[in-house]
């Protein structure tokens, strides 16, 4: 089994910063890919930021230049530092590992996601 622990969500002032964590833990075999997804509720999730195994990153153009993706390999764990926070950038945040495990196909896997609170 794969699992993903997000951590780093709270709560902030506009303008603060927080920085999100996700660990990957079990059969994980090869990491094609991770991101982070954003749910507010009653819509779709959508894609903030994600990061290839080579290190290339995608952001949404909203949160461009004020967030930040990165990969920690040997650990298996994936960061989101975000900057410049907005009261609309306050929700659920959500993990997101693309990969083969040892013992299956190329699936999707899903933290349980993390609460990120902007206000003053």
């Amino acid at each position: 089994q794969v699992q993903l622990v997000e951590s780093g969500g709270g709560l902030v002032q506009p303008g603060g910063s927080l920085r999100l964590s996700c660990a990957v833990s079990g059969s994980i075999g090869s990491i094609i890919s991770m991101g982070w997804y954003r749910q507010a509720p009653g819509k779709e999730r959508d894609l903030v930021a994600a990061i290839t195994g080579g290190g290339s990153t995608d952001y949404a153009d909203s949160v461009k230049g004020r967030f930040t993706i990165s990969r920690e390999n040997a650990k298996n764990t994936m960061y989101l530092q975000m900057n410049s926070l907005k009261p609309e950038d306050a929700t659920v945040y959500y993990c997101n590992a693309r990969l083969i495990p040892y013992s299956g196909l190329l699936n999707d896997y899903w933290g349980r996601g993390t609460q990120v609170t902007v206000s003053s």
